[in-house]
């Protein structure tokens, strides 16, 4: 998979996206990360890439031609293959992992980072990009939110994490927050390891930790309880927790 950043701050990068998981990703030619400048694509002397907004009001705005001029020459790079755009911006949706298994299915994608009071509204019109926000706040530019999406996105391409298990059981894959986990020692300053957990009984073992991960999500984040898939014995588990019988 390819991945195109475009940002003010070309410096930013690669950060985090170069080491670790991602890191070999892109050593083992799984993920290729490509980075441009936005100033490249303006054209006056000052590299001007904002402008004050129509209708007056606080802050500058970021100009639409360095955009358009951006992803233009960065689809040219692989004129066959389709290359969506996603907008860094408080006004997106919120990014899932569900959207991020739908993206690691591409070969290609395009970020574009915001940054002042937003994007010139015609980027989004003229490219017909997709508005991605990390959630209900609001941050100084997209840079760390553009490297939040490589990284998600980045980490399910087969073959960027070497227990591919561990990935499918994530958190949010299955609709819930993950169950807890533990290593050695199996006590530790007065707290036990669960003794299902010692107890070798696989099948317990997992009904354990599917009832956790029901638990932890019912308390933490009970809005993503109506969007899971629950199977059977999942809704009977759910059952027991809301009745105070587990």
């Amino acid at each position: 998979m390819r991945i195109d950043v475009v940002t003010i701050f070309p410096e930013v990068f690669p950060g985090a996206l170069g080491v670790s998981i991602l890191g070999r990703a892109q050593e083992r030619g799984l993920l290729e990360l490509a980075v441009w400048d936005l100033r490249a694509f303006t054209d006056d002397r000052h590299r001007t890439v904002d402008d004050a907004p129509y209708g007056g009001g606080a802050g500058m705005v970021m100009k639409a031609e360095p955009f358009l001029r951006a992803v233009e020459a960065i689809r040219a790079v692989r004129p066959s293959e389709p290359c969506p755009v996603l907008l860094t911006s408080p006004q997106g949706r919120i990014f899932t992992q569900a959207r991020a298994r739908a993206l690691a299915r591409l070969p290609r994608l395009l970020i574009l980072c915001g940054r002042y009071e937003g994007v010139d509204e015609r980027v989004v019109e003229l490219l017909g990009a997709e508005e991605i926000s990390l959630g209900d706040y609001v941050l100084s530019g997209g840079e760390l939110a553009a490297m939040v999406i490589v990284e998600a996105v980045g980490r399910l391409l087969p073959g960027a994490v070497g227990d591919e298990a561990s990935v499918a059981e994530d958190s949010f894959s299955a609709g819930l927050l993950d169950f807890p986990h533990y290593t050695r020692p199996a006590a530790l300053q007065g707290r036990a390891v669960p003794d299902v957990l010692l107890s070798g009984h696989h099948d317990e073992i997992r009904r354990w930790r599917k009832r956790e991960a029901l638990r932890r999500t019912l308390g933490r984040r009970p809005d993503l309880i109506d969007e899971a898939a629950l199977d059977a014995e999942s809704r009977l588990l759910l059952d027991e927790l809301r009745f105070g019988r587990a």
